[in-house]
């Protein structure tokens, strides 16, 4: 605490987020990253952008990139906004597009960053239960809003609502922004992207963390009709107009210049993913069905939080949250096939 902190510092609680060890020797399943590197494309451009233009300023705009984005996914230029990272593009969502006198409707069990975000901008927040099932049900979110936004698949239970759902829900709210924020979309989902011609309301957010392999250089993107992007577009540029530095904006080209790779990689993670969760079956897990790169898992007999605690002592990291509703319940990252059958290894002795 301290007394030169602004009124609004007081009242924040910060995101936590999942732990980066400093040892090498952990198989880390706690962060939902991808198991395979970067396309060598990405790594080879990067390496290419690494000369005497790094003492100029990048492309403010990010032209090249929105210009990939928008080849791939089928839409215009102006349909792109791009960001340091989706954490940032979502930031600058909830402040250009969520900001109202009604509250913006959100799951219970979703993505941390939704009520921190409301917090550090002063939006109310109505969090609408999961179902028994910890799935979202759309008809809950037939009630007065300020807007609505959703992760599909949802984090951290995995589930994912086909388009039909999200089709429903942007009906329903034909006065509010509806943002789906698609960061796990590539492993198993529709994305509601292909909604966003019909929806002047639709926005829907990416990341290039997850299916692309680069967490680490903090790539994010939102589609959406033109007037929403112009809001971001006025935000962003009232805040950082540079978010994207050059090597970024290099490798985040390179990965759609790479599509074989990025299908390969994203094959490969499903294929574990589900050989993983036929095996905690096989343990005795209830595991939520996923189309995420990582599973949703609770023992009936046994203590998440112990399960937790033992795996880390032979050095496996799995994701535990103490929520209540979701206290017993493990994510687990899906890591290299080797990974996963010492995770399972492991797992095994413990619950002999």
């Amino acid at each position: 605490m301290s007394r030169f902190w602004s009124p609004v510092v007081h009242q924040l609680t910060p995101y936590v987020p999942g732990e980066q060890p400093k040892l090498d020797t952990l198989i880390k399943l706690n962060t939902n990253e991808n198991p395979y590197g970067p396309s060598p494309k990405v790594l080879a451009a990067i390496r290419a952008a690494t000369d005497d233009s790094l003492r100029l300023y990048p492309d403010p705009s990010g032209d090249k990139l929105k210009d990939a984005i928008a080849s791939y996914h089928g839409v215009s230029r102006p349909q792109v906004f791009v960001g340091n990272s989706s954490d940032e593009v979502l930031g600058i969502v909830f402040q250009a597009l969520l900001k109202h006198e009604q509250p913006l409707l959100m799951p219970d069990i979703s993505y941390g960053f939704y009520p921190v975000y409301c917090g550090l901008f002063g939006i109310q927040a109505q969090q609408v239960p999961l179902d028994d099932s910890l799935s979202i049900q759309v008809e809950d979110y037939r009630q007065p809003c300020g807007g609505v936004i959703l992760a599909n698949p949802n984090a951290p239970t995995g589930r994912l609502l086909p388009l039909s759902a999200i089709r429903q829900l942007l009906d329903d709210h034909p006065d509010q922004v509806v943002v789906i924020d698609e960061a796990y979309v590539d492993f198993g989902g529709d994305s509601a992207i292909a909604l966003v011609n019909d929806y002047a309301n639709l926005l829907v957010v990416h990341t290039l963390s997850k299916s692309r392999s680069l967490a680490g250089l903090r790539v994010g993107y939102a589609i959406g009709q033109t007037e929403l992007i112009e809001g971001l577009e006025r935000v962003k540029n009232s805040f950082n107009a540079y978010p994207l530095d050059r090597l970024a904006l290099a490798g985040a080209v390179a990965s759609f210049e790479d599509d074989d790779y990025f299908r390969h990689t994203c094959q490969a993670v499903m294929r574990t993913r589900e050989q993983l969760t036929a095996q905690l079956q096989a343990l005795g897990f209830e595991v939520l069905p996923s189309a995420a790169n990582f599973v949703f898992a609770r023992h009936p007999q046994h203590d998440a939080a112990m399960l937790a605690t033992g795996l880390r002592q032979q050095a496996v990291i799995v994701r535990h949250f103490t929520a209540p509703r979701i206290n017993q319940y493990l994510r687990i990252s899906i890591g290299t096939d080797a990974e996963c059958a010492r995770l399972v290894q492991v797992l095994g002795s413990l619950l002999s």
